[in-house]
């Protein structure tokens, strides 16, 4: 049987300019694909409308341009498959897989409290399944007066569908035992853009057949819910590198939010690619 060529992408989000953390994740997946002979892709995640612009896409090609990073074209925009993410997740909960969440950030945090603590995942508190709970009809009048809600996935359900055996491998770390229940009831459609990145990347890559995912290790524990995803939605599990990241001379890893100085901002300094590439190479090593 051929083995299918390595396929890797890169798929930021367009809020902001580019920096060296998001230029080593984007080097680190083009290289592999390079040296494997394989394919490279670019992705927008642009689903975020609120935070999302075009201005900062046509600058993030124009960073990997000079970065001598090449990409296939079409590039897909997820702003473009809103519906397409809609009708996955419309089957998901036509199958008891997601439950409608009307909790507001001041509830949860009270439902915390009174219950003395939660425990932690990657993204805060795990949620304590208030909305899960909820019956039928209390659903039905909820929704009937308009109040908003996201949709959560149902862990308990999902395993029972999946079972307990599910795993993934990282080139880095080897063979993981999947352990979704690191992120509880996760939101997979949230309120206000009607999806989430974790529904979202999970079907993106396989639809383009990603096979090989290359990203930084904070999205470690992530990759335990996406292979639960894989699996009750009948997709393939691709193999994972999760590269280690950018840090500044604090220790803190390099972020758009703590206004890292970007790409453009080196050019501008003068800067080549070349002593870009050289000094990336030393930050990792």
């Amino acid at each position: 049987m051929p083995v299918s060529p390595t396929v890797t992408r890169f798929a930021p989000s367009p809020t902001g300019l580019l920096h060296c953390g998001h230029a080593f994740s984007a080097l680190t997946a083009f290289r592999i694909a390079q040296k494997e002979g394989g394919r490279f892709l670019l992705r927008i995640e642009d689903i975020d409308s609120t935070r999302c612009q075009r201005r900062f896409e046509e600058a993030l090609k124009e960073d990997l341009a000079w970065l001598g990073i090449t990409w296939e074209s079409p590039v897909r925009r997820q702003s473009d498959h809103l519906a397409e993410y809609k009708e996955v997740a419309e089957k998901l909960r036509a199958r008891g897989l997601l439950y409608p969440c009307f909790c507001t950030r001041r509830d949860i945090q009270r439902e915390i409290e009174a219950a003395g603590g939660a425990p932690h995942g990657s993204e805060g508190p795990l949620y304590p399944g208030t909305c899960r709970r909820l019956s039928s009809r209390d659903v039905e009048e909820r929704m009937a007066r308009g109040d908003e809600y996201a949709l959560r996935l149902n862990l308990e359900e999902a395993l029972r569908v999946t079972g307990s055996g599910l795993e993934w491998f990282d080139r880095h770390q080897g063979l993981q035992k999947a352990r979704p229940e690191l992120l509880g009831d996760t939101v997979l459609v949230r309120k206000d853009i009607g999806c989430s990145y974790h529904l979202c990347v999970v079907w993106d890559d396989a639809l383009q057949g990603v096979n090989l995912i290359s990203r930084g290790e904070d999205l470690f524990e992530a990759t335990h819910l996406h292979c639960l995803l894989q699996a009750v939605l009948g997709l393939p599990c691709p193999e994972y590198v999760h590269h280690e990241l950018l840090r500044d001379s604090s220790g803190r890893r390099l972020a758009k939010r703590d206004q890292a100085e970007t790409l453009r901002s080196l050019r501008e300094r003068g800067v080549s690619a070349e002593e870009l590439h050289v000094i990336l190479g030393r930050s990792t090593q």
